[in-house]
């Protein structure tokens, strides 16, 4: 009779812990919380553009965060890798680049002091902080102040949100697996991305964002607009993690370039 309910108890704890277990696994997503440095900040520039050699380590191994900015003025020409602009826009970037080459900051963000649009910000040349909960991911982004928030409770952005584009963008995400899978919508139509590229009202971007491998956070990005792009435009973003004492973001201030935003 003991043996008896010894088993139904096992039984019963076994049965009372499944949903539990079950719970935990399905909560157990990567923790991308920490300090991160683009792995190449610039990217792939396109045709004739150098990129600037990454920074020696310092005593003791750390690797400095980076802190050039690269400026393209277009005077070369447009990227054969860059996206592929439908005729409309196409003209729009020629307005751009011969005002970048005349010397205006018209159409230049980090002149300025204004962030990047989604999804250049996420090139975080200086390095940038992501804040993980349950609920939503917050990273800010040291190079004029980027910041972000990606919603993770299944919330969608409101008609006043789609009405009032933002340079970030309303990032929503969901998971896949150990992958996070965003999309952001409303963004500003004269925030540039790519080097700099124009896009329309209609533009949207998904991401992909996963640890390619231990302490480094792969970004693979596609962007898409109807009006704009020929066919959607993919880039991928890597960045590695920091550790103390160099994951230490710094205050970014350059707010007297706010004056100038309309």
């Amino acid at each position: 009779m003991a043996k008896t309910i010894a088993l139904l108890t096992a039984v019963l704890m076994c049965a009372l812990s499944a949903p539990t277990a079950s719970l935990r696994a399905q909560d157990a997503h990567p923790d991308f919380t920490g300090v991160y440095y683009p792995i190449n900040p610039f990217g792939n520039v396109g045709r004739g553009a150098a990129t600037p050699p990454p920074p020696a380590p310092t005593q003791g191994g750390a690797v400095p965060p980076p802190r050039p900015v690269l400026v393209l003025d277009g005077r070369e020409g447009r990227p054969e890798n860059a996206p592929k602009l439908t005729a409309q826009y196409l003209a729009k970037w020629e307005v751009i680049r011969k005002s970048r080459m005349a010397g205006s900051d018209e159409y230049d963000p980090n002149v300025r002091c204004i962030p990047a649009g989604m999804p250049n910000m996420m090139s975080m040349t200086y390095g940038m902080e992501v804040q993980q909960t349950k609920d939503r991911i917050t990273i800010y982004g040291e190079l004029n102040d980027v910041y972000r928030r990606i919603y993770l409770d299944g919330r969608k952005p409101s008609a006043k949100v789609l009405d009032d584009p933002t340079f970030a963008g309303y990032s929503t995400g969901r998971w896949e697996g150990d992958t996070l899978v965003v999309d952001t919508v409303a963004i500003r139509e004269d925030a540039l991305f790519d080097s700099f590229s124009p896009h329309s009202d209609q533009f949207t971007v998904r991401e992909r964002i996963r640890f390619a491998s231990p302490g480094v956070l792969e970004d693979q990005i596609t962007d898409m607009d109807p009006k704009a792009l020929v066919e959607p435009f993919h880039s991928v973003r890597t960045y590695r993690k920091a550790a103390p004492p160099t994951d230490e973001l710094r205050e970014f201030s350059c707010a007297e370039g706010l004056s100038s935003v309309k």
